[in-house]
């Protein structure tokens, strides 16, 4: 299992590897604060803002094995978000879907469902994944929700996992889909796309 920069299509999102094409777009619709409440960083605050954070996106992609995603929205065509695998445990077949995030017009759309449809199936069928993660800080009901509606299985919590940007000590609610979980939760995110 070895991650690398890849284009995914679906009907509502295209995922392409984050690059410094996309700063403008993802500084339009990244500057609420609503957005990065629960995130390690503020708001963007200015185009060269999001573009040294593209670039550390890239740097990591490089360093750490990481591949982060800017989320291009079909209809628009123009990226409206960021989504990405990280800490991949190539020997043992496991990565995490994180470091996710979109412009509040995005929100609780069909946007979210695509992109973990996307990554979740390849990293399933294409890269050969035994575990997928997500994690959420426990006071990020959306996102929970959000976790918990596409079938993932609440595995934990790290208590005191880390010190939030707030200066609250964030619990790191843990969540997995294993492959033999693969097909069950394959079959309910196509049924909510296809609503």
């Amino acid at each position: 299992m070895d991650p690398q920069p890849v284009t995914l299509h679906g009907k509502h999102v295209r995922l392409e590897p984050i690059g410094p094409q996309h700063a403008e777009d993802l500084f339009r619709v990244g500057t609420d604060e609503s957005i990065w409440r629960f995130s390690s960083r503020p708001a963007f605050t200015s185009l060269d803002d999001v573009k040294q954070w593209v670039e550390s996106c890239t740097a990591r992609n490089d360093i750490e094995g990481r591949v982060q995603f800017a989320v291009v929205h079909q209809a628009e065509g123009r990226a409206v978000g960021s989504t990405g695998y990280l800490d991949v445990d190539r020997p043992n077949r496991a990565l995490e879907i994180g470091m996710t995030w979109y412009g509040t017009a995005y929100q609780r759309t069909a946007v979210n469902t695509e992109c973990k449809f996307l990554l979740l199936s390849h990293a399933f069928e294409e890269l050969g994944a035994l575990r997928v993660c997500l994690k959420a800080d426990h006071r990020n009901t959306r996102s929970l929700r959000a976790i918990e509606r596409i079938g993932a299985t609440r595995e934990g919590v790290l208590r005191n996992h880390r010190i939030a940007r707030d200066g609250v000590n964030r619990h790191s609610v843990y969540y997995g889909i294993i492959d033999s979980d693969w097909p069950r939760v394959r079959n309910r995110l196509q049924a909510i796309l296809a609503r």
